[in-house]
């Protein structure tokens, strides 16, 4: 039997730049993302822990990505959850000549928008999962309508 093969990655930083969105000629939406997640290690030498910063690329395709550039801006806190996309092209150097080119991206399958956006995120770490600035779909929780004879009222209720 064979091993199956896993590519999932989970990330939560804050944008380096706005979102840029732009359209295939399909209609396709698609958003790139720039997420930096730091790193914490204690300096050998100090003794003090350092930030080390590892910055991502993230493609987020469709209506999840036009909600990202609608709704995001530079230092945002998001949290992405994805898998991973290795690229590779040839471009050329200054003198004309061939260069192998490779990059390693995110494509996500989800992004979650984290805090507020003046960044207070009222935590004071700037992260807050329960809140955001999408607008909620309600429309599947529109009110059902009362029941004949009940009134409307919750105190009927057998339980």
């Amino acid at each position: 039997m064979a091993a199956s093969n896993i590519n999932v990655v989970v990330i939560t930083g804050n944008l380096t730049r706005d979102p840029e969105l732009r359209s295939l000629p399909s209609g396709t939406s698609v958003c790139e993302l720039r997420v930096a997640v730091n790193s914490r290690r204690k300096d050998g030498q100090t003794g003090e822990w350092v930030d080390s910063p590892n910055y991502f690329d993230v493609t987020v395709w469709g209506a999840q990505g036009e909600n990202c550039a609608n709704y995001l801006s530079k230092g945002r806190p998001v949290a992405v959850e994805g898998r991973l996309d290795w690229r590779e092209w040839e471009a050329k150097d200054g003198g004309g000549n061939p260069i192998k080119r490779q990059a390693v991206r995110i494509v996500a399958n989800s992004v979650q928008f984290l805090g507020s956006r003046d960044g207070s995120g009222g935590g004071g770490n700037g992260f807050s999962p329960t809140s955001s600035d999408v607008p909620a779909d309600t429309s599947d929780y529109e009110s059902a309508p009362a029941a004949a004879g009940s009134g409307g009222d919750d105190d009927d209720i057998p339980f």
